[in-house]
């Protein structure tokens, strides 16, 4: 059994401030080794489940948060950026079932560091009509390849949107927000510990993909319309209003066209990761 991470930062256990998730954040070199005891408590989970081979992608900012010394030896680990699949970089349909570690709401909800992709450059995203963050692209996109998402940890925010998204899904509350930069933390040993458990739990029942769509449309509303004003020129582009976008065509060509509209984004923007 292949079994693959995408590991963001926001969701991890303890981390509650862009000052414990950005690279020049005071706490940011604590939390790296938090995030690293988050995966390392799901890589336990999947190999007592009899997982024979997992492969993790550091999907973070800039993709160069998880130390492969710090790293679990069965895992092989994916790191930097840029990557043409971004947080789903390296997950193909040769994997049995990914899971979702530290992962956070989408924009404009009541979440920790909530966020969809891009929290200065994207206000709000829409899948085929449905509100749709980091969350829903990731598991959609996921099915298009044939894998199921099984496991979700973040806080209690990111896992109602995981369950409103797939009830299918296991879902692990590390913390609970009391705001967007605080929140009641669950102890470290007990969140570690359910993270383990549920690993091991989802990994051994039947890991079977939900059916995906043929095609897909994607819209995005950017904070700034000269980002959209960009946008609309690449093909297949189309215009819904001022600073609203939208694509539509095979799931696996949007994912990969968004992750081109963010290096658009980022550029003409000129602006940290988030926050």
């Amino acid at each position: 059994m292949r079994v693959y991470l995408s590991v963001d930062m926001e969701g991890i256990t303890g981390l509650v401030d862009a000052q414990d998730v950005q690279p020049t954040g005071r706490d940011y070199e604590h939390s790296r080794l938090m995030m690293a005891e988050d995966v390392n408590a799901a890589i336990r989970g999947a190999l007592t489940a009899g997982a024979t081979g997992v492969t993790v992608n550091d999907a973070h900012g800039p993709m160069r948060n998880l130390r492969s010394d710090m790293l679990h030896p069965a895992a092989r680990l994916i790191r930097g950026r840029p990557k043409a699949m971004g947080m789903l970089e390296g997950l193909d349909g040769t994997f049995d079932a990914a899971l979702c570690i530290g992962y956070h709401s989408r924009a404009g909800t009541a979440g920790v560091l909530s966020h969809s992709f891009m929290g200065r450059e994207i206000e709000d995203m829409w899948l085929d009509g449905r509100p749709v963050g980091e969350i829903g692209l990731t598991h959609a996109t996921a099915a298009a390849l044939g894998v199921p998402v099984v496991l979700l940890s973040g806080d209690d925010a990111a896992c109602v949107e995981m369950a409103e998204w797939d009830p299918n899904v296991r879902t692990v509350p590390v913390k609970y927000a009391r705001g967007r930069f605080a929140a009641e933390l669950l102890p470290v040993a007990e969140a570690h510990e359910a993270i383990e458990s549920a690993a091991a739990t989802c990994l051994t029942g039947e890991l079977t993909a939900p059916p995906a769509s043929e095609t897909t449309t994607l819209a995005v509303r950017w904070q700034s319309t000269a980002v959209a004003d960009e946008l609309r020129n690449l093909p297949g582009v189309t215009g819904r209003d001022d600073r609203t976008i939208a694509i539509s065509g095979q799931p696996l060509e949007v994912y990969r066209q968004f992750r081109v509209w963010m290096n658009v984004a980022g550029a003409l923007g000129n602006q940290p990761p988030y926050c």
